[in-house]
């Protein structure tokens, strides 16, 4: 299905003698607006950015999805280290007497916990936590590191992976019993700053989701029946997915003294004097890649921010007999060498005995950002073919054009994070009376709705639709209006969803 003279072959699967497989082997069966999940699933799998493994709730990462956590990886790092954020390393086990020195934090993560009770045949005596989470571990070796103000701050990060027994309802990516994310941990000599650390880590989140990821997110606070357990308050940043269901996409927390006291993680002062310090908690996880998914992908598989692609530029020689190969291939290699000295990441698709229209759907369903098209006519044209991923929009460019690539992918980028903006702002509703809020929620999407501030009020809405309060944006704040549910006098107008 070749139009020879043009070097163009259509995008239908197009299978060669020796390598035969069905749509349902390499295709997305099923439609992203009739069944998400499912569409989901399969994109996970089949454009190969992970896989189950042999335990339920645990999935492997394999390297292109590997790839883009650790583009992500090494924006934060450069971003943390502008804010005097080091990398250091926990191990994975914690001893549950350390768990029980902050009881209330702990709580909350125990029915999660895997427990390690042996060594051989041998009990261990005092169980280990696979960690839940870092701050029992991390603060007993703070108060151990600390001695005075000279100390301080002191900031780290460590790049782990956390174990939490999400057995019920696993998702790639979303919700598996162990995952990847980085957690940071910071002391302070004040409350001042240790505040400021909370909202300097949030707005780093914020614009690498956005100009990275091109995902927009809404910024706030948690409300006190969802913040962090045994944290002072939580800042989050949630993303609203193209199903209508939210996203928490990180989050940072004040910890105050609430650690600080319990594991005495403490400082003198210039004048020799003793305090308690005040500290930070913050993390994302690969549940970002998750969200990448959802948000920018489509009927035909993955499609990748260019930033954070693996492959950003592919290039696809088109030829029908050994000498046309020869001569194709060679000009895809030197093109390939141009592209690679713009700073981009190309790949030249060699494999033998597939169809080039095969190839084109294979890399559309990996979604890379940019695909040339190249044969025998366009070489004596100079020029190839340029087809974008995101818009099916294919453009001849010139050899002696091919800066253009940089621009054209820049407005990729742009692009991606203008039609997600769009397509948040279309699942996003103000509404003031309960009976339309309730219609609304089941329909999915962001509700701002009035709040009276009360845990009674909140409850009864989670109650009544399994909407939570997401996140009660920054600047939110209003006794102008009725709340939703009461109908006493407002103190905020959060955002109200059904999350993942």
């Amino acid at each position: 299905n070749c139009d020879w003279s043009s070097d163009v072959c259509s995008s239908d699967l197009i299978y060669s003698e020796n390598f035969s497989l069905s749509k349902e082997d390499v295709g997305i069966t099923v439609s992203k607006n009739d069944d998400f999940s499912e569409w989901y699933t399969q994109v996970v799998l089949k454009a190969k950015l992970a896989d189950y493994a042999p335990v339920k709730g645990l999935i492997v990462l394999r390297p292109d999805g590997n790839s883009i956590w650790e583009s992500l990886k090494t924006t934060f790092d450069k971003k943390f280290a502008k804010n005097g954020i080091r990398n250091g390393f926990l191990p994975v086990l914690i001893p549950e007497s350390l768990l029980g020195k902050e009881q209330k934090h702990f709580a909350g993560f125990n029915p999660e916990v895997f427990w390690v009770t042996h060594s051989g045949t041998n009990e261990v005596g005092d169980r280990l936590a696979l960690r839940p989470t870092s701050e029992t571990l991390a603060y007993t070796l703070y108060s151990k590191w600390i001695q005075s103000w000279r100390d301080l701050p002191l900031k780290i990060n460590f790049w782990n992976t956390a174990l939490r027994a999400e057995i019920k309802a696993t998702k790639p990516f979303l919700r598996t019993s162990e995952f990847l994310w980085q957690e940071g941990h910071t002391v302070h000599t004040t409350q001042e700053e240790a505040e400021n650390e909370v909202l300097e880590i949030l707005e780093i989140y914020q614009k690498t989701v956005e100009e990275e990821l091109a995902i927009p997110v809404v910024t706030g606070k948690k409300s006190e029946k969802e913040k962090f357990v045994g944290a002072k308050y939580t800042t989050t940043m949630e993303a609203i997915m193209p199903d209508g269901k939210a996203l928490q996409m990180g989050t940072s927390h004040f910890l105050a003294q609430n650690f600080s006291k319990p594991f005495e993680v403490k400082f003198a002062d210039k004048d020799n004097v003793e305090h308690f310090a005040w500290q930070t908690s913050w993390g994302v996880s690969w549940r970002l890649i998750g969200a990448m998914i959802m948000v920018h992908g489509d009927d035909q598989g993955l499609s990748l921010p260019p930033k954070v692609a693996p492959i950003q530029v592919v290039i696809v020689p088109i030829y029908k007999n050994e000498e046309m190969k020869n001569i194709v291939i060679s000009k895809a290699n030197e093109i390939r060498d141009n592209i690679e000295k713009l700073g981009f990441r190309v790949h030249v698709d060699e494999r033998e005995g597939i169809s080039p229209g095969y190839k084109f759907n294979d890399w559309e369903m990996k979604g890379v950002p940019l695909r040339i098209e190249i044969g025998p006519k366009d070489i004596e044209k100079q020029s190839f073919v340029l087809a974008k991923r995101i818009e099916k929009e294919k453009i001849n460019i010139s050899f002696n054009e091919i800066s253009k690539i940089s621009e054209i992918l820049e407005e990729i980028q742009a692009t991606m994070l203008k039609n997600a903006q769009e397509k948040a702002q279309e699942n996003t509703f103000e509404i003031s009376e309960y009976s339309e809020f309730k219609e609304k929620i089941e329909q999915g999407g962001f509700i701002y709705a009035p709040w009276c501030g009360a845990l009674e009020c909140e409850e009864k809405i989670k109650e009544d639709t399994g909407a939570d309060i997401r996140v009660i944006p920054f600047n939110s704040e209003n006794t102008t209006a009725n709340c939703i549910f009461c109908k006493k006098t407002s103190q905020s107008i959060p955002i109200f969803a059904r999350g993942y």
